[in-house]
């Protein structure tokens, strides 16, 4: 029996989750120290608003590099499901509850290809996915004549803060995917066989797991949250844009390493890269209520990233070093 698969106690189960709330908290409370209007009910009822669609694409993306695998092209794949989205509901007149399955359905399409291509022809996922993020871009703007598709009210509802308790309803499902992620990734035979290939993908193998289907499928989830992303990311503005989704990959990698998931693969959590996209949201508002300029933001956010891969390089050598 591998490391991976005896039972962990209740303090490693929770002990990690604490500590990221424990630092979250002490974010939120370093910037109410530094302006007297951060720590109000606005305040963090907007930062809960405004990360539904890393939130869903970080989940995705926790189910990827737990294989030890990683996807540049979700930020693409986001735009591209927007594109869909908005054609379906603007041209061809189709209700949001219609529209959103096509729009998952173009992102499962393109993780699939990602998995598929990654898997069948041995080529680095890095390399696979960077060319999808390109194709990807490339459908957005073909799918939207390189102009913003302006929906308004029929999308506009899901990212409107509910009545009486001031988060969005985008927000709330947000959540309901992240506890369906962390269940499945803990508590399903597949969760089980996606941790074991991360740690040891050949001694998966040899125990009788048939990884590729595996590899393929957590490139597909990845894709096809990312298409759910595109309705909570259209919500906000009430419109799609092909230029969505720039830069997310990179802030979706950079909340899961914050959580915890580990990039050499074996080791993650769900709920943990909710927590670090929670940490690096009220970041990112927190420097922006005290008038930090670009560049130090830049920094902080930089600065924080790379503590995180630091610490999850000696997670990685100590659990080597103790690996029961």
């Amino acid at each position: 029996m591998t490391h991976t698969e005896t039972k962990p106690s209740l303090l490693s189960r929770f002990g990690e989750s604490l500590g990221l709330m424990v630092v979250l908290v002490l974010v939120i409370g370093v910037f109410s120290l530094l302006s007297d209007r951060f720590l109000s009910a606005a305040t963090l009822n907007s930062i809960a608003n405004q990360v539904p669609a890393l939130a869903v694409v970080s989940v995705g993306m926790t189910f990827v590099i737990i294989t030890a695998g990683i996807d540049l092209s979700v930020g693409s794949v986001l735009a591209f499901a927007g594109a869909i989205l908005g054609v379906a509901m603007v041209d061809w007149g189709w209700a949001l509850l219609l529209a959103l399955p096509l729009a998952m359905i173009a992102g499962l399409v393109c993780g699939l290809a990602n998995g598929w291509v990654s898997v069948r022809f041995s080529v680095p996922s890095f390399i696979v996915t960077l060319g999808m993020m390109q194709v990807a871009r490339g459908l957005a703007y073909l799918g939207t004549d390189s102009q913003t598709k302006y929906i308004g009210k029929p999308v506009e509802w899901l990212g409107a803060p509910l009545r009486g308790v001031g988060i969005s309803t985008a927000f709330v499902l947000a959540v309901l995917v992240v506890i369906v992620g962390q269940f499945v990734l803990k508590r399903t035979v597949f969760g089980r066989y996606v941790l074991v290939i991360g740690a040891n993908e050949e001694a998966a193998t040899l125990s009788g797991i048939s990884t590729r289907p595996v590899k393929i499928a957590v490139f597909a989830i990845a894709g096809a949250l990312a298409g759910l992303g595109a309705a909570f990311d259209s919500s906000r503005l009430g419109a799609v844009d092909p230029n969505a989704g720039v830069g997310l990959e990179l802030s979706a990698i950079a909340a899961v390493v914050i959580g915890g998931t580990s990039l050499m693969g074996g080791r993650g959590s769900v709920v943990g890269s909710f927590l670090g996209v929670l940490i690096m949201a009220t970041l990112t508002a927190g420097l922006a209520q005290i008038g930090a300029t670009e560049p130090v933001k830049y920094l902080v956010s930089g600065t924080v990233i790379v503590l995180a891969v630091i610490v999850d390089a000696w997670r990685a050598k100590k659990l080597k070093k103790n690996p029961a």
